[in-house]
């Protein structure tokens, strides 16, 4: 069975051959030196995983990213790989604030997966969304109530 690599590379274990890019090399026609420098690259190939991100900056602005990156990539490194540290100047700022922080605090978080707060330093899994959240202008269940007594009762 064939194996690969975002590298482009792949190796079949059925027919023992190599393919780099379009070329296809027969083992038995690589010197031992050369074996030997493609397995070490084979082997210090770290496996990619695609992870998405999201962030409505406003009611009316989102922001949504798909991202390759490699396995073991933080939450903080992926944020800075997506340019959004560079392009959120907030975001950023925030992101100095609480690096050493290893459990999130409610009122202060600003990232997540899946809506569940997440420290910077969380190791990404294969499909996670990372959410930006942003400062709520009101609080949604004060804006409920003072929608309710506005209307007039029904009849």
């Amino acid at each position: 069975m064939a194996h690969s690599d975002t590298f482009n590379c792949a190796v079949s274990d059925d027919f023992g051959l190599y393919r780099l890019g379009n070329v296809v090399v027969n083992p038995a026609d690589l010197t031992d030196a050369d074996k030997a420098e493609l397995n070490k690259k084979l082997n210090s190939i770290t496996p990619m995983i695609t992870v998405h991100l999201a962030y409505a900056e406003s009611a009316k602005q989102q922001h949504y990213l798909t991202l390759q990156v490699q396995e073991g990539t933080s939450l903080h490194e992926a944020l800075a790989q997506a340019g959004w540290l560079s392009r959120f100047e907030d975001l950023a700022v925030w992101c100095k604030q609480v690096a050493d922080i290893t459990v999130p605090k409610a009122k202060l978080w600003h990232v997540g997966i899946y809506s569940q707060k997440q420290p910077l330093n969380y190791q990404l899994q294969a499909q996670d969304r990372i959410e930006v959240y942003r400062s709520l202008s009101a609080d949604p269940m004060s804006q409920r109530k003072n929608k309710s007594k506005s209307r007039p009762p029904n009849r």
